[in-house]
């Protein structure tokens, strides 16, 4: 617009725009407009496609990334076995010190160590770690506890109540050995010939009378 705004003088003939237009690309209109024919992306290749300039984080090219060309953890505890499957679990740790928020006699659960502030979910199990000295009675009902935590509890006079059964451990199949043979190691002429010496009598010797 002009410097000083004048309404008076104000026509369409002397209209301008506040700042100056630029005007719209018109690509693959002849080759005289200049960005005719590949309309300004090259010939052929990666950049030449649609949305080549959006590549997600950590895209080389399409080469083996960083992260697949790297060495990851074993089992599906690793961070690139996603989704995590059923095997992996996780509990949320509350060592025995941390109990010394409730009072004598007090009933210790889940909801009650998450309204004082001992863990972040209900919906994640509770496991009782036995970290630091227990001197208040204590009732306890958690999903998991270690056996120093469950002996310093009732070494309190508390009690300890579990949530969900232990998980027992399966016994190891051992695979039985073949039971050894008497010939093992010994040649077939070998035991033929000592069966054959223990087979015949001892002579006796001849006497010089």
């Amino acid at each position: 617009m002009p410097d000083e705004l004048n309404l008076s003088n104000l026509t369409l003939s002397n209209l301008t725009p506040a700042q100056p237009r630029q005007e719209r690309k018109r690509v693959g209109r002849g080759l005289g407009s200049g960005k005719g024919r590949y309309s300004g992306r090259g010939i052929k290749g990666q950049k030449s496609r649609a949305g080549s300039h959006r590549m997600r984080a950590g895209f080389e090219g399409g080469q083996m990334p960083l992260a697949m060309r790297i060495p990851k953890l074993r089992g599906s505890t690793s961070r690139d076995a996603m989704p995590i499957g059923p095997f992996r679990t996780y509990s949320q740790p509350v060592n025995i010190r941390d109990l010394d928020r409730f009072e004598a006699g007090e009933e210790v659960t889940p909801e009650a160590l998450k309204a004082k502030g001992l863990i972040r979910s209900i919906r994640k199990d509770v496991k009782l770690l036995g970290v630091g000295e227990l001197s208040k009675k204590l009732t306890i009902s958690v999903h998991s506890a270690s056996a120093s935590a469950r002996e310093k509890v009732e070494a309190a006079g508390g009690t300890l109540t579990l949530l969900k059964e232990p998980k027992v451990k399966k016994a190891k199949k051992h695979r039985a050995t073949p039971a050894s043979t008497p010939d093992d190691g010994i040649d077939v002429a070998e035991e033929t010939t000592v069966a054959e010496a223990a087979a015949e009598p001892e002579l006796e010797p001849e006497s010089e009378d």
